[in-house]
């Protein structure tokens, strides 16, 4: 075999490992499983950090402790906030930094979301109930311009209806009026001839309940308990003391129509402090 000239390629076949035999060829490799939410929550809660920083940890992307060192200032609310949650167990993620953010105590916020939830709920409620009828009876009321008794918590009103808006009614003689001051409306002649036999607390006829103004605050403000009564007589205990016995017509949305067609007894449900079911005597 002669000699190999200096520079030359060697000659024969390739050496194993070398380039011909794979050296550098990738290795092939099995995917990480992503992280489930538990060991997300675990490493966040640890650490102190957002849950999408402890997800990219997990899944081999930047680690907590550097996230931390480049955002400080973010980190300490986050100390504040776990310190928080460690204090209150009750208190999720986003109530703790509601609670920091607000200022306010830990008691205060819950407080304050309790009544948050309350009204929101008391707004679907009252999405959920087609309020037509009662508008048309109204519309009708003060087309005919017929003359009403309207109900206060002290005194009644002899009036006629001349607009009603969202928060207010309009009367010819008395001008507007918030709706939150009506107890009671109903036509003047079906009103004498009802109050006679009408039934009062004494306590309440001389010193009305007050209204709150925030419907989460009232003992009704939700419509759909009085749905599966339709047709049925009930009692109603309004908080002037007057108590009225009548079969409920129709729902609205903020108000009732009790009583029967061309008789209608109109009532807030503001106006209510008692209400029950009258029990129907057997034949």
């Amino acid at each position: 075999m002669s000699p190999r000239a200096p520079g030359a390629a060697p000659s024969g076949p390739p050496r194993p490992g070398g380039f011909g035999g794979g050296r550098f060829a990738p290795r092939p490799s099995t995917p990480r499983p992503p992280p489930t939410p538990e060991q997300i929550l675990a490493l966040a809660t640890r650490e102190h950090v957002p849950a999408r920083i402890a997800k990219g940890e997990l899944e081999g992307k930047m680690k907590c402790r550097i996230w931390r060192k480049l955002h400080a200032e973010e980190a300490k609310r986050f100390d504040q906030v776990y310190e928080l949650m460690g204090q209150n167990s009750a208190l999720t993620l986003g109530d703790a930094f509601g609670v920091l953010q607000s200022g306010l105590t830990v008691a205060e916020f819950m407080a304050r979301k309790e009544r948050t939830q309350r009204k929101a709920a008391i707004k679907q409620a009252r999405g959920e109930v087609d309020n037509a009828t009662v508008s048309d009876f109204l519309s009708t009321l003060i087309q005919q311009k017929t003359e009403l008794s309207v109900v206060l918590a002290e005194r009644s009103l002899l009036d006629t209806l001349v607009t009603e808006e969202a928060i207010a009614l309009t009367l010819e003689r008395t001008g507007r009026m918030e709706k939150l001051q009506v107890v009671l409306i109903a036509r003047r002649a079906d009103w004498e001839r009802l109050l006679p036999a009408v039934e009062r607390d004494a306590k309440l006829t001389q010193k009305p309940a007050q209204v709150a103004r925030q419907p989460d605050k009232r003992p009704y403000s939700d419509p759909r308990p009085f749905l599966p009564h339709l047709g049925d007589r009930v009692k109603l205990v309004l908080r002037n003391g007057i108590t009225v016995q009548a079969p409920i017509m129709h729902v609205g949305r903020f108000d009732l129509l009790l009583g029967e067609p061309g008789h209608e007894l109109f009532v807030p449900l503001h106006a209510l402090l008692r209400f029950e079911p009258v029990a129907t005597p057997e034949a």
